[in-house]
């Protein structure tokens, strides 16, 4: 689609109606400033003047188009449609402000609005292939796959050989995990338009996604070629170098995305990992601490930096940590749909090892409920039924563990250590041996094995004994 330029005029026209002829120049002259701002990234300024113009004559279906851009610019993408939809109105015949009003509709996370504007689009230009090839992202971003190839189809049939559809189609078989088919969709968009932006970026994606590692760094450069600059490539790239060990590569990434951007907080978080994995728990602290200032309500950011104070052990960090972790808690208890299951996971094994047993317990046991079959979750619920004294309640979760998985080592630990508790040495004893025949070498159920052990030898003592006196005081009577 050909973007109109945002002072790209249909000719200057004499205002019917009430507005006098100073009012036509006043207005402008308030485009022209409008013009100039834009120009200078002055966003508010720009929006300001457009707005004015717009007062003395509301008629101009090129000023409302101008506002949408300036807009879309500020990043305000539903107020940017709206623009873009006064525009229509005043113009129903062009389907380009149509088009605009559904992307920033999509931008703005309103794919069902964002398609009734592409079928408006559709109506004034059944020729628009553009009209089509958005409604795959919409439908895609709906869950509606089918729906958004049949979308593809009816694109090629208006523009057999557009990149942007093969592009489109891809992220949507991306998403449903047919990577072979989206390799192709996307080879065959690079083929049609070499140039088309971020095509590279995506084919190395799905290159990554199919663990053809080398192949996807190669593209990666190459996008990186033709814009230097692109940061959503850089940090691409970082994560791609860290799953191949380039680790000093990875950094070099993510530090020159800094240089373009300090306050990029994706690559402070990616700087913080990569320290994580170095065991620099210090810088890594930092690093998170930055992102926390930059973005309080990044992804997973209290948490990392809840669980890197923890590492580094001193009773402030664990204080601080709690304080944090209290945080999360009580984002996730006011809005859990805003936490995947991973993430709460996450969450309630940090409660975890932070002492806050009771916390953790009602975090996994939600989760539990959503996935009954994942173990690690199960175990981890155990551990903390276990900390709150609830042996019940934690040997039933390691028994259904063990149903599912009869080699869960920490199950039958945890299973001997809480009948340890109980003084059922028998019990203990043999789920030490079934343990130590999974992980002969795991040196905590070796330290049990040598508990119990010595226990044993205390019993079979203090039997000892209790014959012996026995057997004196037998020949005592007898004397």
């Amino acid at each position: 689609m050909r973007r109109i330029s945002l002072w790209e005029h249909a000719g200057l026209r004499h205002p019917a109606g009430k507005h006098s002829v100073n009012d036509w120049f006043e207005a402008e002259e308030h485009v022209e400033r409008a013009h100039e701002a834009f120009q200078d990234g002055r966003w508010e300024e720009a929006e300001s003047e457009l707005r004015r113009a717009l007062e003395l004559n509301p008629n101009r279906a090129e000023w409302h188009f101008n506002l949408g851009l300036t807009l879309e610019a500020a990043g305000r993408f539903q107020d940017a449609s709206s623009a873009f939809s006064a525009c229509h109105d005043l113009d129903t015949d062009d389907p380009h402000a149509a088009i605009c009003a559904g992307v920033n509709l999509l931008r703005a996370d309103d794919p069902r609005g964002a398609i009734e504007w592409f079928e408006r689009a559709q109506r004034s230009d059944p020729r628009n292939a553009m009209a089509y090839i958005h409604r795959i992202e919409a439908f895609s971003r709906l869950g509606d796959h089918d729906q958004a190839e049949v979308m593809f189809y009816l694109a090629q049939q208006v523009e057999p050989k557009n990149a942007l559809a093969y592009a489109c189609l891809a992220d949507s078989l991306l998403t449903r995990g047919q990577t072979d088919r989206a390799l192709w969709c996307l080879r065959e968009a690079a083929h049609h338009d070499p140039r088309l932006p971020g095509v590279h970026a995506r084919l190395a994606q799905a290159y990554a996604a199919s663990g053809r590692l080398e192949r996807a760094r190669q593209l990666f450069l190459r996008e990186l070629r033709q814009d230097p600059g692109d940061i959503e490539t850089l940090l691409d790239l970082g994560i791609l170098l860290v799953r191949m060990s380039r680790v000093q590569e990875a950094e070099e990434k993510f530090r020159r995305v800094l240089e373009i951007e300090p306050d990029n907080a994706d690559a402070h978080f990616q700087l913080a990992d990569l320290s994580l994995r170095l065991g620099k728990t210090d810088e890594a602290a930092e690093q998170y601490s930055v992102v926390l200032r930059l973005e309080p309500e990044f992804p997973g950011v209290r948490r990392r930096l809840a669980s890197t104070m923890l590492a580094r052990g001193s009773r402030p960090d664990a204080a601080a940590a709690r304080e944090l972790l209290r945080d999360d808690l009580e984002a996730w208890r006011q809005r859990p749909e805003r936490f995947s299951d991973s993430e709460a996971e996450d969450l309630g094994i940090g409660l975890l090892d932070a002492g806050m047993a009771a916390e953790a317990r009602e975090v996994l046991g939600v989760v539990a409920r959503h996935l009954p079959t994942h173990l690690p979750v199960m175990h981890h619920l155990s551990v903390a039924c276990f900390t709150l004294g609830d042996r019940v309640a934690g040997l039933e979760l390691c028994k259904r563990i063990l149903r599912a998985d009869p080699k869960f080592v920490q199950a039958m630990h945890n299973m001997a250590v809480a009948y340890v508790y109980d003084r059922q040495w028998k019990r203990a004893r043999y789920w030490v041996r079934q343990a130590l025949r999974v992980e002969p070498d795991d040196p905590s159920l070796k330290r049990l094995r040598i508990k119990l052990a010595v226990h044993t030898a205390a019993e079979a003592g203090a039997w000892a004994w209790r014959m012996a006196a026995l057997v004196l005081l037998r020949r005592r009577a007898r004397v």
